[in-house]
């Protein structure tokens, strides 16, 4: 087998080691906009370098993983899609909710195949979570919290075309909710501030937020997020039912300390990022896509998966703006 990763910056280096590490991968091709930084991670990786992303394409391969810049993901599916190549997409697919749409119908008339990555699905702890409420061992499930904080805001150039904090972030929360309850939300209320440093205020977007969102069952969750949290970076999930509450996340190395006077102590090595956070995870994420292509697994998060976080991202946004509550059926869907 031989796979071409295109983008080979911070998260798309992490996938072709991780590729490269793996037994059943077979060889990478890897390609960048920037043709030198490719060759110097391949040549680290023991890969080849193509001098150009078409060269993906014309050289031959028998998948692809879309690891670039967000405005470059629809197009570069489609080709591998046209190609009939399995591709691995990191999320969002597009920028926006119509062209997401647009690009999945594509995959779609093309019978393709299509993963986007959603890594907390193959977390330990969230995957424990999932089970626990599957299994009824919460009883019924009435509330949800989830966190996702980050230590400190991402460059201002990253965060002009991120889609803002519903879409670039909290959006894995949304999908935790939805996978691990097994139930779709029907309604969401959301605000946001930007009162932290003024690239938020400048760029429309803010840099805390809370969303309450409404299940089909009416369990409620509400789901906060920050690019603000100078402690370490933090994710969390709590489940509460009738019969017990869990948590997903908690551990002693997140980033919260009790004032108890007999709490546990604090954190003595904080998370400092996703990538340390959820590294094994990632792995197990490219790990299911290389057991996709090879016939002798499921597709653990399809376009409809991640159409259906994008979409409480996008009524999100609109709450936000809007300062009112947003129904899921005012948005399109496939």
């Amino acid at each position: 087998m031989r796979i071409g990763v295109i983008g080979t910056g911070r998260i798309g280096s992490f996938h072709a080691a991780a590729l490269a590490r793996h037994r059943d991968a077979g060889s990478l091709l890897l390609a960048d906009a920037d043709p030198a930084r490719a060759a110097r991670l391949a040549d680290r990786l023991g890969a080849t370098a193509a001098p150009s992303v078409e060269q993906v394409f014309t050289w031959g391969v028998d998948a692809v993983v879309v690891a670039c810049a967000t405005d470059g993901h629809a197009g570069l599916v489609l080709r591998a899609v046209r190609g009939g190549l399995p591709v691995f997409c990191e999320k969002p697919l597009a920028t926006d909710l119509a062209r997401t749409l647009a690009v999945l119908r594509e995959v779609a008339a093309a019978d393709g195949v299509l993963q986007l990555g959603f890594m907390r699905r193959f977390d330990a702890g969230c995957r424990t979570a999932r089970e626990l409420v599957r299994s009824g061992a919460l009883g019924r499930l009435h509330s949800v919290r989830t966190m996702t904080a980050d230590p400190a805001p991402p460059p201002a150039a990253y965060l002009a075309t991120s889609g803002g904090l519903y879409r670039d972030c909290l959006v894995h929360d949304f999908d935790m909710v939805r996978w691990v309850t097994g139930h779709e939300v029907t309604e969401v209320y959301a605000t946001g501030s930007a009162a932290g440093p003024p690239v938020f205020r400048e760029l429309g977007d803010v840099d805390t937020a809370v969303a309450v969102l409404t299940l089909d069952d009416g369990t409620l969750a509400t789901c906060a997020g920050t690019r603000c949290n100078g402690a370490g970076y933090d994710v969390r999930m709590e489940l509460a039912g009738e019969l017990d509450q869990v948590s997903s996340g908690l551990d002693d190395r997140t980033p919260i300390a009790s004032t108890e006077p007999h709490g546990p102590p604090p954190a003595g090595k904080p998370w400092t990022g996703f990538l340390e956070r959820f590294g094994p995870a990632y792995e197990a994420e490219l790990a299911a896509f290389v057991r996709l292509v090879r016939g002798e697994g499921p597709n653990p998060c399809d376009g409809r998966e991640a159409l259906a976080a994008l979409r409480i991202a996008e009524a999100c946004e609109v709450s936000r703006r809007e300062r009112r509550p947003v129904r899921m059926t005012e948005l399109p869907d496939l």
